[in-house]
């Protein structure tokens, strides 16, 4: 079975978020043992598993995603790295369904190639920012929001991009904040720069320190930061050491998330299920 690692969020190898992808030919997906071992085999922040479905039905590919220690709801970087697979090998054209845990997902492909994804938005409730969470993080909170089921991180607004790209968390103490992570985020200091957010993603709850560029993380940025500038359409900089740029579009109860992806290594798994 080949098995790809894609960089996502970029369109420049060796930089945004590698993903592990494998397009299964089953109908059905294996043990979910089985794909917690390749994926903490794969050591990436997300491994991607697809299998086909039948023609005529909602969706066209069931998708799940493993972290090297569990399964999680949703992951944009793996989704766009799944989708670019399918489009340059030439199994997908045009706009493709995935069924997932969080719901129905859809990827439309670019001329140039860039893909968008539409996922559903987080639905963000501000909260008081809980006991020893400044002193976890490194940095005091400006404001405290919850993301959300599927997300499951604390949305924590900061001072200003500098202090963003200057955290060093505790992530033993971060870890008990929240059920996924922690989405650090400040306005961009210039946006002629091209962007006009700046965040950090630390997921130590799911076993990643630091992920390089999380697009779940953008469906609660998104409806942020469209609130805060009074615009619907924006680009955020995840600035962790690999860097990636998340083109956002808030559409009400979805989030349209577009970026590009780069294979880097196409191999073989030598192993069954």
């Amino acid at each position: 079975m080949r098995i790809r690692i894609v960089d996502a969020f970029t369109d420049r190898p060796f930089s945004g978020n590698p993903a592990g992808v494998l397009l299964l030919e089953s109908a059905a997906f294996p043990d979910a043992e089985r794909l917690q071992e390749i994926a903490t085999e794969v050591n990436l922040s997300e491994t991607a598993f697809a299998h086909p479905l039948p023609p005529g039905g909602e969706a066209d590919w069931a998708l799940r995603w493993f972290t090297p220690a569990t399964e999680v709801d949703m992951c944009g970087h793996a989704t766009l790295a799944t989708a670019h697979v399918l489009h340059t090998t030439g199994r997908a054209t045009g706009t493709v369904r995935f069924t997932a845990r969080c719901g129905l997902l859809t990827s439309t492909a670019h001329a140039d190639g860039s893909l968008t994804l539409d996922f559903p938005t987080a639905p963000l409730r501000e909260e008081t920012a809980p006991p020893g969470l400044a002193e976890a993080l490194g940095a005091e909170p400006v404001s405290v929001h919850d993301t959300g089921e599927h997300i499951g991180d604390l949305l924590v607004e900061l001072r200003d991009e500098a202090t963003v790209r200057a955290l060093a968390p505790d992530f033993a103490a971060l870890k008990t904040h929240s059920r996924r992570g922690v989405i650090a985020t400040a306005a961009a200091e210039d946006p002629a720069r091209g962007y006009d957010y700046v965040s950090r993603g630390f997921f130590p709850g799911v076993g990643i320190d630091e992920d390089p560029v999380t697009g779940s993380a953008h469906t609660a940025l998104a409806p942020f930061w469209s609130a805060r500038f009074g615009r619907d359409d924006l680009t955020g900089l995840q600035a962790s050491a690999r860097s990636g740029f998340v083109r956002t579009a808030l559409r009400g109860e979805r989030t349209l998330l577009t970026g590009s992806a780069v294979t880097v290594i196409d191999g073989e798994l030598l192993t069954s299920f």
